[in-house]
């Protein structure tokens, strides 16, 4: 019998099953599902209705709830969309409902999920965002679902899901200072299209991936869904292990893909032939190195997001903002009230994250977030307004996904977003970090 991939293996477990394969149909167990103030009251609603308006979730400790995305607004329906789920988790009992204005309140669900432990080797996790992939770089199944399908496991804790096959992408190598995952998962999607890994499994490995902290594996996960994906992944380590075991005292069982497994394809990248680059308008395919797009006029620089918004983002923006002042308005939104405390407390040669930002001109977000990442509502911090051309750490640049319809946005790492910052155009980090 052929092996499984890391993937497939995790999927067998939770389906009760010895082997699977790609393009199996099976019920598989879910370990946690997590929603928030988006797709929350939609799930919930469907749920009542299909299950009865006095049902009960199937189980209360399995059930995440973090609102992030429209939560710093007046938008009435925005702040409904808040009441629902603290009306929801009072009479649910849900235990982990991380309630804006509360002392429980975390900031972007995807990094929040980390930090609480929710995320760990071996279990299946399941979201109503399409960005829950990031949890992927646990070793574990992690994917995006819809209401319907969030409304069907909070009343029976199972999915029926499709083995979908195994891209894999080796990284050899050791990482120049000038690059960071953005790039990586940036030059993936260039390569392979916005539709290249359609349900597919995408799984990141090599000497260049283990050599990555647990949250740059977060970004190159994150963006799997770019590709089309269904999971990003990432085999565990140490790293993985000692990261999630400092969060949680739960126990979980780490798995690896078969020596045998059977890839749909492998693409192996060299990571000192690599450089820095950004996806143009309008779409995270829309590929070109940073030299190629260089001088480039920007009127905004944005740090932040589930992509863009951990703490190793925000000191890779401070390691070229420490000696250099903007030259356009630069935001920079820490992702989780965890990452904006560690701003005040985390230092680089004595200053701290947050004295480098505020020194070079660059305005930090009051409150973690999703923020202009979504654009939403007309009060939503950073939204853009019109014409203006922003290059941004965040995952997406369709048109109106950070506000107006008639700006472009260019993604790149925040890095070069630092870097176009002191500038005031594009600019390639090599020009700042050798």
């Amino acid at each position: 019998m052929i092996g499984m991939t890391l993937t497939e293996k995790i999927l067998a477990r939770h389906a009760g099953k010895g082997h699977v394969s790609p393009g199996d149909n099976i019920w598989v167990d879910v370990d946690v599902l997590m929603t928030h103030d988006v797709c929350g009251p939609g799930a919930i609603e469907i749920f009542k209705r299909e299950f009865g308006a006095h049902a009960k979730v199937w189980d209360r400790d399995k059930v995440v709830i973090i609102p992030d995305h429209y939560i710093f607004t007046e938008d009435a329906y925005a702040r409904r969309n808040i009441d629902i789920l603290r009306g929801f988790a009072i009479e649910q009992g849900i235990r982990h409902f991380y309630d804006v204005g509360s002392p429980d309140y975390k900031g972007v669900c995807h990094v929040a999920l980390s930090e609480e432990g929710h995320t760990r080797p071996g279990e299946v996790l399941f979201g109503t965002d399409s960005h829950t992939c990031t949890a992927g770089a646990f070793g574990e199944f992690a994917s995006g679902i819809g209401n319907t399908d969030a409304a069907f496991i909070m009343g029976t804790g199972k999915l029926w899901v499709k083995v979908p096959p195994t891209m894999r992408f080796v990284f050899e190598g050791e990482m120049p200072p000038y690059l960071m995952a953005k790039d990586l998962i940036l030059h993936i999607i260039g390569d392979i299209g916005v539709d290249g890994a359609t349900y597919k499994a995408m799984e990141f490995a090599g000497a260049g991936i283990s050599m990555l902290s647990v949250e740059e594996r977060m970004t190159l996960c994150n963006m799997a869904i770019e590709a089309g994906g269904k999971n990003g992944i990432i085999a565990p380590d140490d790293k993985t292990l000692s990261f999630v075991r400092q969060r949680t005292k739960r126990s979980f069982v780490p798995l690896y893909g078969d020596p045998d497994a059977r890839y749909e394809s492998v693409k192996v990248y060299l990571l000192k032939d690599m450089e820095p680059v950004v996806a143009r308008p309008h779409s995270p395919d829309n590929k070109a190195l940073v030299r190629e797009v260089k001088g480039t006029r920007v009127d905004r620089c944005y740090i932040g997001s589930c992509t863009g918004g951990k703490l190793e983002d925000l000191k890779a923006a401070a390691r070229i903002l420490r000696r250099n002042s903007v030259k356009v308005e630069t935001y920079v939104v820490p992702a989780t009230t965890e990452v904006e405390r560690r701003l005040r407390e985390e230092a680089i040669e004595g200053e701290t994250l947050q004295a480098i930002f505020e020194r070079a001109g660059a305005k930090i977000a009051g409150g973690a977030s999703c923020a202009a990442c979504l654009g939403g509502p007309p009060d939503t911090f950073g939204r853009l307004s019109g014409n203006e051309v922003c290059i941004s750490t965040t995952n997406r640049n369709f048109p109106g996904r950070m506000g107006s319809r008639q700006s472009q946005v260019y993604l790149a790492s925040p890095l070069t977003v630092a870097a176009s910052a002191v500038r005031g155009v594009i600019t390639d980090p090599r020009e700042f970090v050798r």
